[in-house]
């Protein structure tokens, strides 16, 4: 997907434990410092476009594509869960000689990144989350339960036509979302990333330890920004001031008109609460 501001950018790969994703990169490519996006679902590297281009004028930026999503490989046997996906951002990380990492964190992302970070301390540097980060007593979405239920999530997933996942977009969204992001969306929504999601979503239901939560993120004391979509209909913006639970020195931008995708929907002002920040963390570059 053409994207305004999306000039600078560059395509690479890493491959970890015989999966293969590619990485979309701004910047100077030998810094061991750098901003590293991290997409949700659905989701790809594609989604952090406009917000990567404009860090990659300052600092290094790096966005991967998940397993399971964008055009990462989507293997049947991969730990499709919040420890599967750390584990392989780690290893990311490393093969791309990024040392100090800056989170820019979206949806599933927030639990992806922030398990990262709590076992990276000395790695992680700060953090912006958007509409994502700790989440206590969060139930989920209806579509959460019902991809995380057998049979139910495989009907929903033969279900989600073109057409059908285009009408979810836009009665999810107050502001609307443009074309071009919706379409790509609907493409990388293939058997591979519907197979992805229900592992996912079902990972979250087994016994097992959970995503860090304040407790283990607040000692950290990292400097952290909060974006969050006022009309976010899938996590609700009450979370957005409860970050501070687990980053006290929390700066939170609540975004009146915006839904889930406040970097898409609203992409000006998303900037403004963002660049800011990063240029900040980064040493005023």
């Amino acid at each position: 997907m053409a994207s305004a501001g999306s000039a600078g950018l560059r395509r690479n790969s890493v491959l970890v434990d015989g999966v293969s994703a590619p990485v979309l990169e701004a910047g100077d490519p030998n810094a061991a410092e750098a901003v590293v996006f991290v997409h949700g679902n659905p989701g790809s590297a594609g989604d952090w476009r406009g917000l990567a281009a404009q860090v990659g004028t300052f600092a290094r930026a790096v966005a991967p594509d998940l397993p399971g999503f964008g055009r990462a490989d989507k293997p049947y046997d991969f730990a499709y869960s919040v420890p599967g996906y750390a584990a392989f951002l780690d290893a990311a990380l490393d093969q791309l000689g990024v040392r100090r990492a800056h989170l820019v964190l979206h949806d599933f992302g927030g639990p992806f990144g922030l398990e990262w970070a709590a076992e990276n301390a000395e790695r992680f540097a700060s953090v912006v989350l958007i509409d994502t980060g700790v989440l206590p007593g969060y139930r989920g979405h209806l579509m959460a339960w019902l991809w995380a239920t057998p049979v139910v999530g495989e009907l929903v997933q033969f279900a989600a036509t073109p057409l059908a996942w285009r009408l979810v977009m836009a009665r999810t969204n107050p502001q609307g979302l443009p074309e071009e992001f919706v379409e790509e969306m609907v493409r990388n929504y293939d058997w591979g990333t519907r197979y992805a999601v229900l592992k996912l979503y079902r990972s979250m239901l087994r016994p097992g330890p959970r995503p860090p939560g304040a407790r283990a993120l607040r000692p950290l004391d990292r400097p952290a920004l909060v974006v969050w979509g006022a009309k976010d209909p899938f996590v609700s913006v009450d979370y957005a001031e409860r970050q501070k639970e687990a980053f006290p020195r929390a700066k939170v931008v609540v975004l009146e008109d915006s839904g889930h995708w406040p970097f898409i929907d609203d992409p000006e002002a998303t900037s403004n609460a963002v660049i800011p920040f990063l240029r900040r963390q980064l040493g005023g570059r």
